[in-house]
């Protein structure tokens, strides 16, 4: 009877926790930062300069003609092939990774410009806005300007309506008729 219980049904889906074959499990983010630091070492010419010290050294232990040591890779260097088809299989892979992830963070920073620049061009248009009804409103209002010269063409006016031997004001140097008020 027991054994009926623990038949699988086809029919549900299967629980992972309680799945008989367990699945290694692994955290992206820390895989991918490890990636991108692979990605980071392998584009430098620290790498390529490791790479080649190791080849060399590779091809000097392992040619014929040389003093009697242990050669483990002779002359067609399958071996080396073989470890240099490795590295480059694991390394294509992992520089992906890494470019996909900074794809995604340029994509993240991409849209957080866009919010950015769409508020800074709301901002932009309001005030421009206020500067714009500012202007309609001081358009309508008295400058300074415009009353100093509104009073120097009534000034101007009055010059030449008065009689002759009136007072001519200030500029002439006269005194004031002690009938005109201060």
């Amino acid at each position: 009877m027991a054994r009926e219980d623990r038949r699988v049904r086809l029919d549900a889906p299967v629980d992972p926790r309680r799945s008989l074959v367990r699945r290694p499990s692994y955290d992206p983010d820390i895989f991918g930062q490890l990636s991108e630091r692979v990605a980071r070492f392998i584009g430098t010419g620290r790498f390529l300069v490791y790479m080649t010290v190791v080849v060399v050294v590779w091809v000097l232990w392992n040619i014929p003609g040389g003093p009697d040591r242990a050669r483990f890779d002779e002359y067609p260097f399958i071996f080396l092939t073989l470890v240099l088809s490795l590295q480059a299989s694991y390394a294509a892979p992992l520089i992906l990774l890494a470019q996909n992830r900074q794809e995604a963070r340029d994509r993240v920073n991409l849209d957080q410009d866009r919010d950015a620049d769409a508020s800074a061009r709301a901002d932009m248009q309001f005030l421009a806005r206020e500067v714009a009804g500012l202007r309609m409103t001081l358009g309508e209002v008295a400058t300074r300007d415009y009353l100093r010269s509104e009073l120097r063409s009534l000034l101007g006016d009055l010059q030449e309506r008065r009689e002759p031997g009136e007072w001519e004001g200030p500029a002439t140097g006269e005194e004031r008729p002690p009938d005109v008020g201060t």
